[in-house]
């Protein structure tokens, strides 16, 4: 008996303590982020004022592969809305509107969150820098009754790491978006350059196949629609969320009876993989020998040839060919892909 009356007691003091705290707690918090992306306001505002588009790069959704989202007309600026539920937790549930919209300049969301529609208000300013665009976060949470403000502790640090981990998947995003616009616009086909190109994570297949009329290509597409597939169906990828395929190989086996070669298509980080016939290869980056090429598959070889002989004649040691498609492989006589020879002293 004596232990039950001190465990009150000790109950009772920890819970003054507690109330007693809450004195010093805000009711609710008010903070600001601002982050930096290296992409113009043109790129990055269309990635805010659509929620299908921010609902593909927001960790908040991302994260939670047990969500549903459905989303409501119309689907970009004010008035546009959202909700997601999480089918295993009855308990997580939401609705996200867009109340206000001065475009490439100022927006105002809110999220009514739960069975008690707790409201967050949102508002985000974007300003302009060259090429690269400043967004500041101005986040106001919800008032919360008196012995629930301890929450308030950890709000701003929640928010702040969702918004650092979702900057740097939207800015991976943009890159595979951005990139596959410019490089349109700007190949010059047949041209030998030199190129510093960045590091890049591969999620796909390794392959050996033989090496004769016909078949080497036929084995290429296969095997691009199976790792297409995997990423879009099984990982549920969407266009602007991968980059271009690339198939990996030795630079001259092209002459051997036999190719092996990695087939993969750049994501923006690693993830849970089911099928043991997938794995994630990274390339590094580094200085490349470059050429743009179209035409049949089996002409690129005089365009490997021209990496080979100036990889030589400047006494470079080389990696493993890489070849991407900058078009799906389809049709072996209109390949348009670039031949990148990794080259080091």
């Amino acid at each position: 008996m004596r232990w039950l009356k001190f465990g009150i007691i000790i109950v009772l003091f920890l819970g003054g303590v507690y109330a007693v705290s809450m004195t010093f707690v805000d009711e609710n918090k008010n903070f600001t982020i601002e982050k930096e992306i290296n992409y113009p306001i043109d790129k990055v505002y269309p990635q805010f004022n659509n929620l299908q588009n921010f609902a593909r790069w927001n960790s908040f959704f991302t994260d939670n592969k047990n969500l549903t989202l459905q989303f409501y007309t119309p689907y970009e600026g004010k008035g546009s809305a959202m909700t997601y539920r999480d089918k295993k937790d009855d308990s997580t549930f939401g609705d996200i509107f867009i109340r206000y919209e001065n475009p490439e300049k100022t927006l105002k969301l809110q999220l009514f969150e739960g069975k008690r529609n707790t409201l967050y208000t949102i508002d985000l300013k974007f300003i302009p820098q060259n090429d690269k665009t400043k967004i500041v976060w101005y986040v106001h949470t919800p008032k919360r009754p008196f012995l629930e403000r301890s929450l308030n502790l950890i709000s701003e640090d929640f928010w702040i790491s969702n918004i650092d981990k979702s900057m740097k998947t939207l800015y991976h995003l943009l890159g595979n978006k951005v990139d596959k616009e410019t490089q349109r616009e700007s190949l010059k086909f047949d041209s030998l350059m030199v190129e510093q190109q960045d590091s890049q994570l591969l999620l796909g297949i390794n392959v050996t196949t033989k090496n004769v009329k016909d078949a080497l290509f036929k084995n290429i597409v296969m095997n691009h629609n199976k790792v297409l597939n995997y990423v879009k169906m099984d990982l549920a990828k969407k266009d602007d969320e991968y980059g271009e395929p690339v198939m990996i190989n030795d630079a001259d086996n092209f002459k051997d009876k036999e190719v092996s070669y990695f087939y993969g298509i750049p994501l923006s980080k690693k993830e849970a993989v089911s099928d043991n016939n997938f794995s994630f290869r990274t390339i590094e980056s580094g200085k490349y020998y470059v050429i743009f090429y179209q035409g049949s598959y089996e002409g690129r070889v005089k365009a490997i040839q021209q990496l080979l002989t100036k990889a030589k004649h400047d006494t470079m040691r080389i990696g493993d060919l890489q070849q991407t498609f900058l078009e799906e492989p389809t049709t072996d006589n209109k390949t348009v892909m670039k031949l990148s020879l990794p080259v080091y002293k």
